[in-house]
């Protein structure tokens, strides 16, 4: 009889500690960097003497699940020479905005921002107010009118709430192809992206 008591506490803490492994929680892999380069979106071509748009460009919308172009309404961020839209509010552009989809700036190292920030941070497109601020020194760039030159703001992350509610963080590194060293706006193509971001797929705002 003892015996069989004894044999039974042995099964019972077994038990206990098989189901004490069963319900631990495993941590999750890093999320990977991505980085994509030279994504080309051209402004409007204008002609400078008369202000008159000889030819008009499309945003270039993008996608942070597939990591690509796309033309469908999936889209997260539409691009068109330093013009950022989201897939989110409303716009004068002749974009289709039929997400959730939302932006914000903040000041710091991309690695060390790990934590996508609350949803009342991040603000919507409405009209000519983009949530990604164009013009020098409003947002991610500044703009050297004696270079001619359009520079990226060390330290600038953008936040993006996607178009179906997860959680993205870009940093742009060239506005140039082939993001060289030292650009040069008269022989570099510009409105050629060059960005990283992390994007994650649960839902979470988890950036690391």
């Amino acid at each position: 009889m003892k015996h069989n008591a004894l044999l039974g506490i042995a099964f019972l803490l077994v038990g206990l500690v098989a189901c004490k492994k069963d319900n631990s929680v495993t941590p999750s892999d890093p999320l990977t960097v991505q980085e994509v380069d030279n994504l080309f979106a051209p402004n409007d071509e204008i002609d400078r003497e008369t202000g008159e748009i000889l030819q008009t460009n499309d945003f270039v919308k993008f996608s942070f699940s597939t990591n690509g172009i796309v033309t469908d309404d999936s889209w997260d961020l539409a691009f068109k020479g330093t013009k950022i839209l989201v897939n989110g509010g409303t716009g004068s552009d002749n974009v289709n905005r039929n997400g959730n989809g939302g932006a914000i700036i903040k000041d710091g190292i991309f690695e060390e921002m790990t934590t996508a920030p609350d949803d009342g941070e991040y603000r919507q497109d409405s009209g000519t107010d983009l949530a990604i601020p164009t013009g020098s020194n409003n947002g991610w760039y500044v703009y050297n009118d004696a270079a001619y030159l359009i520079t990226p703001i060390a330290g600038k992350v953008i936040f993006v709430r996607t178009h179906d509610g997860k959680y993205a963080k870009l940093e742009i590194l060239s506005y140039y192809k082939d993001a060289p060293a030292t650009p040069d706006p008269f022989t570099d193509q510009a409105a050629t992206y060059t960005f990283r971001f992390i994007y994650q797929t649960d839902g979470s705002k988890n950036l690391q």
